[in-house]
């Protein structure tokens, strides 16, 4: 578990290994309840699961095309998406109490601190409007890079974003990924033959304290 020295109201942490994804649930339920209690400090939790599918709100079944992992209905928004080995998964216990309480903001400054963390590894990431996510250009056509689904309960957040650093992308192919089945999947293994998740945590780290000005109410006002 390591903190950022100069957000020590917020835990950063990292878990190793695998972590099954219904534990991470339980247990960022159970902080998220108690940061919206006023008992816990604020989270960014950083892991990778066992491979899964995840079910959004807005999943539709006819997307589940191969359902050759455990398949989870979850809270968060979006549609169907995969977790897996050699993928960043973040989850976010943030209190917008206390920066905003927009959470369109939240999610435009959650795009903008993953696309900022890709760019400082070379790859030129983009958010488009009307799809939920993060995007690149593998050779050519757009291709997903990262995807976000979040929830807000009290106005603390949960879930977060999986970001693709080398996972088996043919494991994607069991689903209609975020309900788009006209754009591919790719990874930063595959752009550019990075694949060490210690890498992209620590340019996330770089990019940090940018996102939470992001959402500074102040700053917000000011703009």
């Amino acid at each position: 578990m390591t903190d950022l020295p100069a957000f020590s109201d917020i835990e950063w942490r990292i878990s190793a290994g695998l972590t099954p994804y219904d534990q991470s649930l339980a247990e960022m339920e159970a902080r998220a309840a108690a940061v919206a209690a006023g008992e816990a400090r604020e989270l960014v939790w950083l892991l990778e699961h066992p491979p899964v599918y995840t079910a959004g709100t807005s999943a539709d079944p006819a997307e589940l095309v191969d359902p050759r992992f455990p398949v989870h209905q979850t809270g968060r928004g979006g549609k169907y998406t995969y977790h897996g080995p050699g993928q960043r998964t973040g989850y976010l216990v943030l209190d917008l109490t206390k920066r905003g309480r927009d959470v369109r903001q939240f999610v435009h400054a959650l795009e903008d601190w993953l696309i900022a963390a890709l760019g400082r590894l070379g790859v030129n990431a983009f958010s488009v409007d009307g799809r939920v996510g993060i995007w690149t250009r593998d050779g050519g056509p757009e291709a997903k890079i990262g995807a976000i689904g979040v929830r807000v309960r009290r106005w603390v957040t949960l879930h977060g974003f999986a970001v693709n650093i080398a996972p088996d992308l043919s494991h994607f192919g069991g689903i209609v990924p975020c309900g788009l089945p006209e754009f591919p999947v790719t990874s930063l293994f595959a752009l550019n033959g990075t694949k060490s998740l210690e890498t992209f945590d620590e340019a996330l780290a770089f990019s940090f304290p940018a996102f939470l000005k992001t959402l500074d109410p102040v700053r917000q006002n000011e703009a």
